[in-house]
């Protein structure tokens, strides 16, 4: 098993922890390989990164969550930020170029990071990023998520995720039929029915919305040295952000590139979330090593 450094790397207003696997600079010339999230912190990527031994990984907690404490005195979480840290956190490694895994608002973070740094990534793989902008239905994907987030601000977390569930499972575009059903009951998903008083959950509340606001701008991703590849899960078909990875690669003029399994298929573990790890790792070394 491959040994786990954690770093902390003291930026202008945040100190990042980031986690190193492997050595540094890597061995056999292989770039780094990043994985990132949000709002999902390093410890959602633990499983995944297991699956390259031969590669030096590196994890992340984004500013302000998990262990990454903000000082800035800010809550909001912008790709535009996250991928000026990034590029901080690149340079500190001082490796080059690195391979990106980002999945789901970290791939809005990656396709942010290759805009503006396009030196930064040699490959980047976005795999299911939500992104409004690029479907046609984007107005109906914008009620829908002040849908979930009335629901968080009437009565909490519980509440919030259950409605979060049902427009994320919901198939297709989002028409007067998804707007008129009744909001969803927590117990349904066997969550919590009680109003827990939360309201700066960085998915349920507005503080991630810059996330799935985001344009992303295909005349400089085109122009980047960057090899950008999107990727879907076949699970995920005709969902939310099944259609937004559709829709980036028709943005970019290429098709998406199938994964197993869901929007977390790299996760371990038990349950309804629970991904196919091995499988989902595999499908990303080929790329990789494309």
């Amino acid at each position: 098993m491959t040994d786990v450094e954690t770093r902390t790397l003291a930026l202008p207003g945040a100190d990042l922890v980031y986690d190193v696997r492997g050595p540094l600079p890597p061995a056999g010339g292989r770039p780094v390989l990043l994985m990132i999230g949000q709002p999902m912190t390093a410890d959602g990527f633990a499983t995944l990164a297991g699956h390259f031994p031969e590669r030096t990984v590196v994890t992340y907690d984004p500013r302000g969550l998990g262990r990454s404490v903000r000082t800035d005195g800010r809550k909001d979480n912008t790709p535009q930020q996250q991928a000026a840290d990034l590029h901080l956190l690149i340079e500190a490694l001082g490796t080059g170029p690195v391979d990106v895994f980002g999945s789901s608002g970290g791939a809005v973070t990656g396709l942010e990071l290759v805009a503006t740094h396009p030196g930064d990534v040699a490959t980047l793989v976005a795999h299911e990023p939500p992104i409004n902008a690029v479907l046609p239905d984007a107005a109906g994907a914008e009620r829908a998520r002040s849908g979930f987030y009335e629901a968080y601000q009437a009565k909490g977390t519980g509440a919030g995720m259950a409605a979060f569930i049902a427009m994320t499972s919901w198939q297709g575009e989002f028409t007067d039929e998804y707007f008129a059903q009744p909001v969803p009951d927590p117990a349904m998903f066997g969550m919590p029915t009680e109003d827990d008083g939360n309201r700066d959950d960085p998915l349920l509340s507005r503080l991630s919305w810059a996330v799935t606001d985001y344009r992303p701008d295909a005349a400089r991703l085109a122009a980047a040295p960057t090899r950008v590849v999107v990727a879907v899960g076949e699970e995920s078909a005709g969902t939310y952000t099944a259609r937004t990875s559709l829709g980036l690669a028709a943005l970019l003029g290429q098709e998406a590139v199938v994964f197993p399994s869901h929007h977390g298929g790299f996760l371990g573990g038990e349950g309804g979330y629970a991904g196919k790890p091995a499988e989902f790792a595999a499908r990303l070394h080929s790329l990789l090593d494309a």
